[in-house]
């Protein structure tokens, strides 16, 4: 079980890294969060991780059994692959959540053509990974998470309505905002 913590621990650690250094090839954005907000975000994140003392052995996880850490480490693996898959078509329309783009492009291909916003759905199946296979308390965070996604999905589809009136009615007909076939 501990190799799936450090497993989980590095690969959470190179997925950020790697969207950090992704966002500086994002188009310019319209908006309050500006190009550096990823590093921001992703700083608060790694400040909070490190407060909660796991790394300094004052925090301690409620491990659950095998089957569930290896269930979470599938789950976990195949939300981080949803997201750099959904991260590698929208290219440089990327931006953080509610991140309004200057010319945008609406991008229908790759994960997209089945979820409008597979990125947020990868990351909060990757968390929920996460938390069957550490903490069952995570769960928690997930449905925090999952909340703010919803709201930032149901915004910016807004603005994708206004700003692509004649293709976007369409394309949100056909697809699913977070789980293909369901929502």
């Amino acid at each position: 079980m501990h190799a799936v913590l450090i497993v989980m621990g590095v690969g959470w650690l190179v997925f950020w890294i790697g969207w950090l250094i992704a966002a500086f090839t994002a188009k310019s954005s319209r908006g309050p969060w500006g190009r550096l907000a990823g590093l921001r975000a992703a700083l608060l994140l790694v400040v909070i991780f490190l407060l909660r003392g796991h790394w300094g052995g004052g925090g301690h996880y409620a491990l659950p059994g095998p089957a569930l850490a290896v269930a979470g480490l599938v789950l976990w693996a195949a939300g981080l692959g949803l997201a750099v898959w959904a991260r590698l078509y929208i290219g440089r329309n990327w931006g953080m959540p509610m991140t309004k783009r200057e010319e945008p492009d609406l991008v229908t291909t790759g994960p997209y053509r089945f979820i409008r916003h597979p990125i947020y759905s990868g990351i909060i199946l990757g968390a929920i990974g996460t938390a069957l296979a550490t903490t069952l308390f995570g769960l928690i965070a997930v449905a925090v998470i999952a909340g703010f996604f919803v709201f930032s999905a149901s915004r910016e589809e807004r603005f994708l309505a206004a700003e692509f009136p004649d293709t976007y009615p369409s394309y949100k007909v056909r697809t699913k905002m977070l789980v293909p076939f369901v929502f």
